[in-house]
């Protein structure tokens, strides 16, 4: 029989999938894959119910329905002071991956160039090469994962069509300066080029940072498209409700993507998350500075096992070196082996990076119950206490 697809036959299943199910074997706390252990806001989940039930769940608009559009352009101005038509303005999509991948079908043509900065998203690279696009690669570094200006000005030339902008970013907790917006909205400008810009954490940011959305600058209002989500805004990850926010030249391509890709998100769905988006500051207030807590409780646990928590300031994950406790493996292995023998599992950096990684470095997700992160700091700390007084054969030591 003929080949299938060359490029998803080469795509390796992703590693949060096998994290998960490494996990679930081995009874482990899934600290690998970034979704909350408790349900989002009582109101949007009875909001949601309700919507069930009031004979509205045939086929929504394919943009979205209006209560959610109108929303969506409510918030960009409560929170950004963004002016958003929301019938011309905004689409709805079936969660942020959807989104992504409409956006980048929305601007790249075959042999379009897209720059993407490492570490990312697992799903950045593979849908560029999908749609015949080449990626041109920036790399961040560990431990503060400053902006590479040469190298970003390098990688930018005359077939950039667009770059892909993660802030706050996934894994590395970093959100961008004002400065680092500034230097990007450079370049945009200078190479006529478009900014996809991933902003599902833009309410998980912590110790007085601030998201700034790359589309507030000046210049840019016309070249972005921006990215929520509601899964990580309500703590509803499995809804997989996102949004775009785009100029109506770009919407309206972006929804034609859209349309051949799930055409429409579930309505009573979309009219519950249009009840959280009109929810008071206090609530998005609030759900920071309890995740800020929960980094803390983690990143204490962590260090006190002998790791080194590096800084992060929006998200739902820390990275931690865990090259001071000399496992001998790389992060891959040292994964799986606390998922296998301490029942914790975490995701390995490496897996967001596509050239040569970084070692050592891990990512916890501390969007859990504090007990649940108590509970897999004990797990640690008992299995690395029994490790040490294991003899060499058994741990790997030389």
């Amino acid at each position: 029989m003929k080949a299938l697809n060359s490029l998803l036959a080469a795509t390796e299943t992703t590693i949060f999938t096998v994290m998960s199910a490494l996990a679930t074997a081995h009874g482990a706390i899934n600290l690998g894959q970034g979704f909350p252990d408790t349900d989002g806001p009582e109101d949007v989940i009875a909001a949601a119910a309700a919507a069930l039930l009031d004979q509205r769940n045939q086929y929504p608009p394919l943009a979205g329905v209006p209560e959610l559009r109108a929303a969506v352009a409510d918030a960009n101005r409560r929170f950004y002071g963004l002016e958003v038509d929301p019938t011309r303005e905004v689409v709805v999509t079936s969660g942020a991956t959807e989104a992504i991948t409409a956006c980048l079908m929305a601007v790249l043509d075959p042999g379009d160039e897209v720059v993407l900065i490492e570490p990312l998203y697992d799903t950045y690279l593979p849908v560029v090469r999908l749609l015949g696009a080449v990626a041109r690669l920036v790399r961040l570094s560990p431990p503060d994962w400053a902006l590479p200006r040469a190298e970003l000005a390098a990688a930018f030339g005359p077939r950039t069509k667009a770059i892909l902008l993660n802030s706050p970013m996934n894994p590395t907790g970093k959100v961008f300066s004002a400065d680092e917006l500034g230097f990007i909205a450079g370049l945009l400008q200078r190479h006529d080029a478009y900014a996809i810009c991933d902003e599902v954490y833009e309410h998980l940011v912590f110790d007085g940072h601030r998201h700034i959305p790359l589309m507030t600058l000046p210049g840019l209002r016309e070249r972005v498209m921006r990215i929520g989500s509601a899964g990580k805004t309500f703590s509803l990850t499995g809804w997989k409700v996102g949004y775009v926010t785009a100029a109506a030249a770009i919407a309206e391509i972006v929804g034609k993507a859209h349309q051949n890709l799930t055409f429409t998100t579930p309505p009573n769905l979309q009219r519950a998350v249009a009840v959280g988006l009109a929810k008071q500051e206090s609530y998005f207030a609030s759900l920071s500075a309890d995740l800020a807590a929960r980094r803390d409780r983690l990143a204490a646990g962590l260090e006190k096992l002998g790791m080194r928590v590096l800084a992060t300031h929006g998200s739902y994950f820390l990275i931690a070196d865990v090259s001071a406790l000399g496992f001998p493996g790389d992060d891959v292995a040292f994964c799986r082996h606390i998922t296998e023998a301490a029942g914790v599992a975490a995701i390995p950096v490496s897996a967001f990076y596509a050239s040569e990684p970084p070692e050592n470095y891990v990512r916890f997700a501390f969007c859990k119950r504090p007990e649940i992160l108590d509970a897999a700091i004990s797990r640690l700390a008992t299995h690395f206490a029994r490790q040490s007084h294991a003899p060499a054969a058994l741990t790997g030591a030389k």
